[in-house]
């Protein structure tokens, strides 16, 4: 009995326990005794397929799962890209598949992170725009099939979708939460889409939509392209600076996808910021103080059109997003405040 106790420690994964039909009543009655114990350290862990594993926030995600010894299945569109960011002597056990494994990996899951989705920071080109919009579209309608398709019982109950703030619109003035309508510009509209494609997965597995605002982090993401400017004296303020950013930690947002993997509260749109959005002209302020930088010189918008093209519409525009239904849900937030954040980023 106690042996076959110690095998069962392969299938912790799953939250539910297979007992042999050849045990007797009596049998099985003991054998749940003598594991119960055994079992609880392990009964959360979970089997997590992600997709956009190599980027910026899916990267720190796979690390904090790999860490807490869940499972991990890495879906990728290049297998070498993905052994060389999650090397196998330092991630022993992370499964990388492609497209073709995506199928395997996603039936043999508690849960899906879909991250996928071509960076938006970059000059846009009509190719490009649909690019960004289709790299969204394609993957998570994938996905979404994969899991639909999945037998029950190895089905995952849990998808954690990416989307972002862009589904407000822009405005200087007004203060949107996750039951404010979408705005009427380009990334709105990829944003409706992307979200649409999410809410196609069958009703029995619970959906969060992560609208994700601009993500502070020293190895990637908008702080990596201006801690460069600020190091040369040339930092300040993009465009007018009155229009507000709508930030988070790369901890944080880890920590948000982390929680609602687990916590059934996690459901429907959550916004992914943190609760003190800052007008632009204060993050540089805070940026500049924080390097011992001056960020009173501000970089003209025909400057950043000149670099981003249409792109730079995210940065120049802006939207003051609060993230009511993860303050409602009680969600910790380590770095509340941009000035701690950036401390923390770049101590």
């Amino acid at each position: 009995m106690e042996v076959f106790c110690s095998l069962s420690w392969t299938h912790s994964i799953s939250p539910r326990l297979h007992i042999p039909h050849s045990f007797s009543v009596g049998e099985t009655n003991r054998f749940r005794v003598i594991c119960s114990a055994a079992q609880s350290p392990k009964a959360n862990l979970m089997t997590v397929s992600v997709t956009g594993a190599t980027g910026f926030i899916g990267t720190r995600l796979v690390q904090r799962l790999h860490a807490d010894n869940h499972k991990v299945c890495v879906l990728t569109r290049s297998k070498s890209k993905a052994e060389t960011i999650f090397p196998v002597k330092n991630f022993p056990g992370i499964v990388i598949a492609e497209e073709a494994g995506w199928k395997d990996c996603i039936e043999g899951s508690n849960a899906v992170v879909n991250l996928a989705g071509m960076p938006i920071s970059t000059r846009w080109s009509p190719e490009i725009k649909k690019e960004i919009k289709e790299s969204r579209i394609r993957v998570t309608s994938k996905v979404v099939d994969l899991i639909n398709s999945s037998p029950q019982g190895v089905r995952p109950t849990v998808l954690v979708s990416a989307t972002a703030v862009g589904y407000y619109g822009t405005s200087e003035t007004r203060v949107f939460d996750e039951n404010s309508p979408s705005g009427n510009d380009y990334l709105a509209e990829v944003c409706r889409e992307w979200e649409g494609t999410a809410l196609k997965v069958d009703k029995d597995v619970r959906l969060a939509l992560i609208r994700i605002g601009v993500v502070l982090g020293k190895d990637g993401g908008a702080l990596a392209k201006m801690i460069p400017l600020f190091m040369m004296f040339a930092g300040g303020p993009l465009g007018s600076g009155q229009q507000w950013f709508s930030w988070i930690h790369l901890d944080d947002i880890v920590n948000l996808i982390y929680e609602a993997l687990s916590n059934p509260s996690y459901k429907g749109v959550i916004n992914g910021t943190a609760p003190n959005p800052v007008r632009l002209s204060e993050m540089c302020n805070q940026l500049g103080n924080v390097l011992g930088r001056p960020s009173w010189l501000p970089v003209p918008d025909f400057a950043l059109k000149a670099v981003l093209g249409e792109g730079a519409s995210v940065v120049l525009e802006g939207q003051k997003v609060v993230p009511a239904k993860a303050k409602e849900l009680g969600f910790p937030f380590k770095y509340p405040y941009v000035k701690d954040a950036l401390k923390s980023i770049l101590s």
